[in-house]
């Protein structure tokens, strides 16, 4: 593990160095209450031939009931706003830290960190990545935060979600698809009846649109 500079403040996050010279990044956001480690092992599973850097950065917020955060908890889909725009300069500065050019990066999350994805994805102030994958989550609905879908036109997105999720309901990754393929994204749909988790059965797609995206 080693610590990224970033301003303001920091965030840890593991790397996996790419075999040779990096053909862009993948940048996965773990949920509420994991960490840096959580996501770590499907860096192998979606760039086994590791053409891409990998890094799991860890939320910088320490709550109940443990774990790191991106944000304390508002209700669904709405982030509690004080804790959401503190989080987002700091991973700003740390996708700046990469010094690889945001359309060349692979950005995904499970839950909260799916969220995020789309938080960051989506800002009209921000550079749109390579593509987005968000598992069990959704599009947040913050004060003062503007989301803008078609910024994803063209751009590979996958959607995966457990159709028996009790935390996040299945419908808010209905809703976000049908908003991404509204706006013009290459949207790939992925379910399978399973509560909050990734299910075995996305693995091959989802490393389908990341080598898409990247090459």
């Amino acid at each position: 593990m080693v610590e990224l500079s970033s301003t303001p403040g920091s965030l840890v996050a593991r790397r996996r160095e790419a075999e040779g010279e990096p053909q862009g990044a993948l940048v996965l956001l773990h949920g509420r209450g994991a960490d840096e480690h959580d996501l770590y092992p499907l860096l192998d599973l979606l760039d086994p031939e590791r053409r891409l850097l990998g890094v799991t950065p860890g939320g910088p917020l320490h709550l109940p009931p443990g774990g790191r955060h991106w944000y304390a908890l508002g209700g669904i889909p709405t982030p509690e706003r004080d804790t959401f725009f503190e989080t987002v300069p700091r991973l700003d500065a740390f996708f700046e830290s990469l010094d690889v050019p945001m359309e060349r990066i692979v950005l995904g999350g499970f839950s909260q960190g799916a969220v995020m994805s789309w938080a960051l994805s989506l800002s009209p102030s921000r550079p749109p990545p390579a593509a987005v994958i968000a598992i069990s989550g959704f599009l947040p609905r913050v004060d003062a935060w503007t989301l803008e879908p078609k910024r994803l036109a063209g751009r590979p997105v996958a959607v995966a979600h457990g159709s028996l999720d009790p935390v996040i309901p299945a419908q808010f990754g209905k809703e976000a698809a049908e908003v991404l393929e509204a706006a013009g994204a290459d949207v790939l749909r992925l379910t399978a009846p399973v509560p909050h988790m990734i299910d075995d059965t996305w693995i091959e797609p989802l490393r389908d649109v990341v080598a898409r995206a990247t090459t």
